[in-house]
């Protein structure tokens, strides 16, 4: 019986390892989903405030936004107010045809 009790926890093993990876799994996809909804408070808040600002939006959609950050740092407990990486925005027109810079190095058309 020997055998048959090392293949029991070896299996017992590996299920726990197994149980503990889908935990680890399932923390992470919970921790993605609260960034992605906090970004989206976030950028809603954003959006709010600058209508209110810049082109006479409703104060109360501000509010409103507030309330929906305070609601999510209540119950997440904190918010993740790091930027991310974005695109430089670039300020001269994006319709012009400008030519991509040359490659680096010392070729000519023998080489290729």
């Amino acid at each position: 019986m020997g055998l048959l009790d090392k293949v029991k926890a070896q299996a017992e093993q590996a299920m726990t390892k197994a149980q503990q990876g889908m935990g680890q799994g399932q923390a992470k996809l919970d921790q993605m989903q609260a960034k992605r909804r906090s970004d989206a408070l976030l950028r809603d808040l954003g959006m709010a405030l600058y209508a209110e600002q810049r082109q006479g939006g409703d104060n109360q959609a501000v509010l409103d936004a507030l309330a929906a950050v305070d609601g999510f740092v209540a119950a997440q407990g904190s918010i993740d107010l790091k930027p991310t990486a974005a695109a430089p925005v670039n300020s001269s027109d994006s319709t012009s045809s400008a030519s991509p810079p040359a490659p680096e190095g010392d070729f000519t058309l023998d080489d290729a």
